[in-house]
């Protein structure tokens, strides 16, 4: 249960700092390119990797660091380090096939996805 409680936590920081992260960002960049997005997701693949690698080495650190900070925190402010991170895990293990059809299929699939919610919504609205 106490897990959850951190992932919950980390989740709550990190969707506040999505927004002030975001909001800060575009008011100064403007939004004719997505500026706030950008920064996030940048600055997200920066502490995904940081996290990971630090807490993966440092085995004596509480366990709770890694629901805390990756899974909560990371997870709730960008999910796009996720997927960069598991990319680049691919890639450096050496599955550059796995690495390349999971970056083309989640852009490519993603934009359908995207697509067909759009579809959706507009049929039934």
């Amino acid at each position: 249960m106490q897990k959850y409680i951190f992932i919950a936590f980390g989740g709550a920081l990190g969707s506040i700092a999505r927004y002030w992260v975001g909001s800060t960002v575009g008011s100064r960049l403007g939004t004719k390119f997505y500026y706030g997005t950008f920064v996030i997701n940048m600055t997200a693949c920066v502490i995904i990797g940081f996290a990971l690698t630090f807490l993966g080495r440092r085995t004596e650190l509480n366990p709770a660091w890694r629901y805390l900070i990756p899974i909560g925190f990371v997870g709730a402010y960008s999910t796009f380090s996720t997927y960069e991170w598991e990319t680049f895990s691919s890639i450096r293990t050496g599955a550059f096939f796995i690495a390349s059809l999971y970056a083309v299929a989640s852009l490519f699939l993603g934009l359908v996805a995207v697509w067909c919610g759009v579809r959706l919504a507009e049929a039934i609205s």
